[in-house]
């Protein structure tokens, strides 16, 4: 199959901002709240509206709502974000003085990033901890808080555990400095919620042929536009694209909660299909995932794939549409779980809707 260059991007332009635009006005997106169940209606509407049939798949969980979170020294009290898969503390909170991980102090402070999830480094810090308590400093590419993924949201351990963000760091070295006492508390209530996978359907010509899944998260920590609307407007103009030239085989879309939680939402997609996640010559499905900030200003755009095939397919149609990327991750690795620039989300879109048509002929 050959497809030419697309020159004229206005209206993939228009539809990205659109779509973006409403997103980010939905409010938070955490799992299994207020404006993740408004984003999955809104997914189902727009979807509807290309001609699809839309499936609302609900999966349950003990949502954790915050009560109290902080850490305070002296007078000095800072606003905390709990870590989702830590134990909570009751109201009072744990006493004692702030210090390096490995002190002898009993609130252990660490600087991580969010990506010290997928090196294993928090976790270590978690297991083999002498602390009561801890506080991680976020450490992320910008100041303010850039909370840790819960990849054991269903099995918390540790002790318990919070965020202070990137510009309380001066104040908390000084409190190790001086040795100041300190109180941590991180009380929070367990809500059984439900959440919602929204999944499309569409039946290909030949149904003896392996599946592709086309899949994007739609859960976040906070909005989180750039994070995640770039994945929700290819996951839409791919979606667009196989309507219009329907596939030879079976494509499901899904639209996935739960990613900040462990991947909740992608194992009980998982779970209602098994098998799926094996190679396709075993019986599973292709997947295309469209990850964590597409077309985010200052992002830089990899393929993941330890296929030769599909990593050539991906890079040329990018560069067709005009957004090459900017690395080729290696075959091996194992992909981790701001502002956005619409001519780069629909670029990107357009190119992968492109990609979608060539791996369903």
């Amino acid at each position: 199959m050959h497809t030419a260059p697309l020159a004229d991007f206005s209206e993939a332009q228009t539809r990205a901002a659109a779509l973006l635009r409403a997103w980010d006005q939905q409010g938070l997106h955490r799992t299994a709240t207020v404006g993740a169940k408004a984003s999955a209606a809104w997914l189902a509407r727009e979807a509807a509206a290309l001609g699809a049939s839309v499936t609302i798949e609900e999966f349950a969980l003990d949502r954790l709502d915050p009560v109290e979170c902080f850490v305070e020294f002296g007078a000095r009290q800072i606003a905390a974000v709990p870590v989702f898969d830590a134990p909570s503390t009751d109201t009072q909170g744990i006493s004692g003085r702030l210090g390096p991980i490995g002190s002898d102090a009993e609130i252990g402070v660490a600087e991580l990033s969010p990506r010290a999830v997928y090196t294993g480094e928090f976790e270590r810090i978690r297991r083999d901890s002498p602390h009561r308590a801890l506080v991680v400093i976020c450490a992320g590419d910008r100041p303010g808080m850039g909370l840790l993924n819960a990849e054991q949201f269903r099995n918390p351990y540790g002790p318990p555990a919070v965020h202070v963000a990137s510009t309380d760091r001066p104040a908390v070295f000084e409190a190790i400095a001086q040795r100041r006492p300190a109180r941590l508390v991180s009380a929070a209530r367990r809500t059984r919620a439900n959440a919602f996978n929204v999944v499309v359907m569409l039946t290909g010509t030949q149904r003896g042929r392996p599946p592709v899944v086309v899949m994007t998260p739609r859960s976040s920590w906070w909005q989180s536009t750039a994070e995640r609307g770039g994945g929700i407007v290819c996951w839409f103009e791919s979606l667009r694209a196989l309507i219009v030239a329907p596939p030879a085989c079976d494509v499901v879309f899904t639209a996935n909660s739960g990613h900040e939680l462990g991947h909740l939402g992608l194992d009980d997609f998982i779970a209602r299909r098994p098998g799926w996640d094996r190679p396709p010559g075993e019986g599973g499905a292709t997947w295309i995932h469209y990850g964590a900030n597409l077309g985010a200003m200052g992002g830089e755009l990899s393929v993941v794939s330890p296929e030769a095939d599909l990593r050539e397919l991906a890079q040329t149609e990018l560069a067709l549409c005009g957004r090459p990327p900017d690395a080729l991750a290696p075959k091996s690795l194992v992909p981790s779980g701001e502002t956005v620039d619409a001519d780069a989300v629909a670029r990107i879109a357009a190119a992968m809707a492109r990609l979608s048509l060539r791996l369903t002929r």
